[in-house]
């Protein structure tokens, strides 16, 4: 497994563990876990490379995939051949990928970056407040995975081999 560590608003790790954990927000502390009881996702409005705003709420009924990344992180650059092709694969059965940039350069530079690569999937710009909807994020990548009743089934930390992951993607499509 690979990852990016990194600090949310001058947090430490352990504060923002034990912050979570008090205000009962979504984490989960194992790199790969998958709850034991459901956990509802978080609700979250963020725009998109062109400024149009997205909502979690355009996704419901559908299996989401949400990914924390960033294009300075090689683990997550690593992951998005995978993510183009469970999009492709899956789309039509209801499975929709959404890349939670927590890139500072801005939408143009992520959009540069995006075209380059071909990612076909929806790109949003995240910030600290829709990190913390997810219970704080502590490294990149972090990819949770939301089935159709709008529940958190699986988080995992670190960028995974596609067809270890797409076995989770076809469970939750069932």
């Amino acid at each position: 497994m690979h990852l990016f560590i990194r600090r949310i608003a001058g947090h430490s790790g352990l504060g923002l563990i034990l912050g979570g954990l008090l205000s009962g927000a979504v984490l989960l502390a194992a790199p790969d876990t998958v709850p034991s009881a459901a956990l509802p996702a978080p609700t979250w409005q963020l725009p998109d490379l062109a400024g149009q705003l997205v909502s979690s709420e355009q996704f419901k009924g559908k299996v989401v995939v949400v990914d924390f990344w960033a294009t300075w992180c090689p683990p997550c650059v690593a992951e998005i051949p995978g993510y183009i092709a469970l999009q492709k694969k899956y789309a039509a059965q209801g499975l929709v990928i959404i890349g939670i940039s927590m890139d500072r350069r801005g939408p143009a530079a992520v959009q540069r970056f995006t075209a380059a690569r071909g990612i076909n999937y929806t790109i949003v710009m995240g910030d600290d407040a829709s990190a913390e909807a997810f219970g704080g994020i502590e490294a990149l990548p972090t990819t949770f995975l939301i089935n159709r009743q709008g529940d958190i089934v699986h988080q995992k930390i670190g960028a995974v081999a596609l067809e270890e992951y797409e076995k989770l993607v076809q469970q939750a499509l069932q």
